[in-house]
Formats: C-alpha cells, structure tokens, sequence
C-alpha cells in the first residue's frame, strides 16, 4: 500500500513493520515535512521509482524485508538512480553490515530503534546535501547555455544587464531550496521583485508574505510574526496568528533585516534552526515550514564587527547570498527604465507619452543614482508631471537630478557601461564624426548657442569649434 499527503519532491520510507512506517511518518511530518510517502512491499519500490523517481528526494530502507531484500534495493537504486540518497534503517547493528552498505551507494545508516532527533537529523543533513547537489549540476547548465528556463517569471525586472541575467540564472538555481536566503543591495535595486522571482519559481503552494523590519521593536516583531493568544496583553481581546502562519507552505519576506533588535533576532534565529516559534502569551511551541528571504541594505559583515548583529544568525540566513548590483554599476539598463517609467507614468496621468530629447538618456546614465531605480522612477513621474511640450529635456531632470557629475565623461565610456549608452544613443557604435557632431550640437544646446561656452565646454578654442561647425555643416 502507498500513502502520501500530496504529490510534489517527497521522501519515501521503505518497511515491512507497519508501525515503523507510521511512526517515522508521524515524526517527518511533526517536523514540518510535508511531502512522505510510505511502502510496506518492497516489491512495489522499483515500479515505484520507475513512474516518480524524479520526485523523490529521499529514500529511508530497511535491509532486511520479505520479497526484496533491502541490500538488493539498494545496489539497484545507487546503479539506476544515483542522485537519490538513501539513508538505511535496520535492527543490524555490526560493523561490517554498516560498511557494506555504504560501499552499495547509501548516503547514511542508522540502527533501530533511532532516536526521533537522530532520525530528523540525518534526514534534513541528506536532503541538504541533496539540494546542494541539484543547485551545482542546476548552475552548470546555466553556464554552459547561457539560458533562463522562466524568462516570463523575471519580466517585472527591467533589464538587459549581464549581471541580473547571472543573478536570474542564480535564482533559478536555488529557487526549489527550503533554505534561507539574503537579498543584499543599497536602497531602491529591487530587493523585493528579486524575493518575488524566487517565491515564483520555488513551486510553493503558499503566499509571499512581504514584512518589513525597520523600526519594529521585540514585541511588535513578535506579534507581527508569530501573533498572539487572547489575554497576552492589555487589549488582546482575541487571539490573532501572525504573518508567519500566514505564510505557511510559502514564503516569508522580511525587509530591512539590519535593524532588527537583538531579541528579535534570538527569536528569528530559533525559528531558521528549529522551524518552531511562540506565540505571544503561549508557551505552546508552533513549526512552520515556510521558507524564510530577507533584505537589507546595509553590511551585515560591519554589524557583526560592531556587535549589533548576531554572527550565527548571518551564517544561517546567507545560504543563499545575491548581491543586486546598483544602477550606476549598470547604466545600459537607464534607457530600457526611462522607457518603461514613461509609458507608466503617462498612463497613470492619462497623458501621451512623451519623447525624450537627443541626449537625455546619456545625461541620466551618467548620474549615480543614490536612491537607484526607486529615484529614477520618481524623477521621470515629476518630469512627466511638469512638462508640457510632448519632449522631455534635460531641464526637465535637471532641478532634481542636478548637473553631471564630474566623474560622468570616463565613467560613460567604460566597458559595457559605454556600450549600453552608445547603443541607445546611435542605435549602432557610432563613428568618430557621428561622436563629433553629437558633441557639438549638445554643447551648443546647453550653452545655448553661445559659441565661446560650448567651446569651453568642449576643452577647444572658438576657432577651433567654427572649424568644426564648417566641416560639419557646409
């Protein structure tokens, strides 16, 4: 007979004792696993394997069974199916039985009867080492092809960059992992639509409950997340569950990670090793099995040197570490962003869409960008806001954005940050004329055409620039 409580990666127990099944069962699922199913005939495993083995990420054996035996299981299984683990359960306990089955292919082996913390234990040790495992041979595909299986899931990230595709094909990678992950990068990147993206491509049944730390204090904190009974407080008339129940089968997305308070983080800490928490007034232990992301802005590594954040907690929280490049670090993506900030924006303000003049996208990529995509999508609204002519203009950015910075000219043309501007300027790599006149007839446009102004501007004489604007314009 085969049970199990749904159909997606499980871990099948194998044994001819009943109680043993269900016992060990009981204990997976006590434990937040959600997905085991079990088999009494030994008979039924390779069928089995043979119709779902792609979903089975564990197999937990006895040896020693009626019909097939437990050691002729396991060489058929290491021999056909090498990427599932099997950790082997048996009343033998020598030495020699121990050696010969891990010789066989098992990843592990226990004696009965197995303590219940032993038992968990080995099998969360064997499903990470699994995942681990399904992460690497996931990265090399990725490496060799060049290729995102879920272009569509990435769309509300607007891109064109090398390092967010790497960052996609990361995602990718480590998306079906339970595993915690740390979303690090300064303010406005887009922490939260990369969290989304993982949630989105984790095949988790539940919802994406966004929280955002800053500023919340242990007891707020605490009942934010893990609720509260009736009575817990002065004015908790009812008992209420917390975001992380709310989050239950899905995925938790804690914001602002940095700021959290000491207690906060013991708490948070208790719930990523033992997947238990307390509600506020209970002392009735909750497990959850929702999969923990958060973000900060700020560097963990200083805060840990400064004590104000917990090393442990760090190491349990980056086993899955993405850095989102900042906007100046990326300018090829300024002209994509303007474009689809502008049909946003006209849209919101039932407005047609403006025109952006020759230039204006070169003077934005050259801009840093402090508060990033959150601050280039706020300038474009206001710009779209305040014009009036159907063309924006430098001037139009200029009041918020300020002038260029002084180190714009050798930034713009480095590596594939020039390319990205150049492309979206000339739509090709232009030619030294077309470079030359651009130059001159942005200069004369910011000085107004004012001759001796946009030669300075252009580090020539007068004479030299009416030389040009012959040449160029007979």
């Amino acid at each position: 007979m085969v049970s199990s409580d749904n159909s997606g990666s499980f871990i099948l127990l194998v044994d001819d004792e009943p109680g043993i099944l269900a016992s060990s069962r009981t204990v997976l699922l006590s434990e937040g696993f959600r997905e085991v199913l079990t088999l009494q005939d030994s008979r039924q495993v390779l069928p089995l394997l043979s119709e779902r083995g792609d979903a089975i990420a564990l197999i937990v054996l006895d040896l020693y069974m009626p019909h097939i035996q437990g050691k002729e299981l396991l060489t058929a299984i290491s021999m056909n199916y090498p990427h599932i683990p099997v950790v082997v359960m048996t009343g033998a306990n020598d030495i020699e039985t121990a050696v010969q089955s891990m010789k066989a292919g098992a990843a592990d082996y226990l004696v009965k009867p197995v303590e219940n913390s032993h038992f968990i234990s080995v099998v969360r040790k064997n499903l990470e080492i699994r995942t681990l495992l399904d992460e690497v041979s996931s990265l090399k595909q990725y490496l060799l092809t060049d290729s995102l299986r879920s272009e569509d899931t990435f769309a509300p990230i607007v891109t064109q960059s090398k390092k967010m595709r790497a960052i996609f094909q990361y995602i990718e990678a480590i998306a079906p992992s339970p595993r915690p992950a740390l979303v690090c990068g300064e303010t406005g990147v887009g922490k939260e639509l990369i969290a989304r993206a993982i949630h989105a491509l984790s095949r988790r049944s539940g919802r994406f409950i966004p929280v955002n730390a800053a500023g919340l204090d242990d007891t707020i904190f605490s009942d934010t997340l893990f609720g509260h009974r009736k009575g817990a407080f002065t004015g908790a008339d009812d008992a209420r569950e917390g975001l992380i129940a709310k989050a239950s089968g899905g995925t938790l997305f804690l914001d602002e990670i940095g700021d959290l308070s000491g207690a906060s983080q013991v708490k948070l800490l208790r719930l990523l090793q033992e997947r238990m928490y307390y509600p506020l007034g209970s002392d009735i232990p909750q497990k959850s099995d929702a999969r923990v992301i958060v973000a900060t802005n700020k560097e963990i590594q200083h805060s840990i040197a400064e004590g104000t954040f917990r090393k442990d907690l760090y190491y349990r929280l980056c086993a899955h570490r993405i850095h989102v490049p900042p906007l100046r670090e990326r300018p090829e993506d300024v002209p994509l962003l303007v474009a689809h900030f502008l049909e946003e924006a006209a849209k919101s303000l039932n407005k047609e869409c403006p025109s952006p003049e020759p230039g204006l996208l070169t003077y934005l990529s050259q801009h840093d960008f402090p508060g990033n995509i959150r601050e280039l999508h706020e300038a474009v609204f206001d710009a779209v806001i305040r014009n009036r002519s159907g063309m924006l203009t430098i001037d139009d950015f200029r009041e918020v954005m300020g002038s260029f910075p002084s180190s714009a000219p050798g930034r713009l043309l480095q590596g594939e940050k020039g390319d990205g501007v150049l492309q979206a300027l000339f739509g090709h790599f232009p030619t030294l004329d077309e470079m030359d006149e651009f130059l001159i007839t942005k200069a004369l446009s910011l000085s107004k055409d004012n001759q001796s102004k946009a030669a300075s501007l252009l580090g020539l004489t007068r004479q030299a620039l009416n030389k040009r604007l012959k040449k160029n314009r007979p």
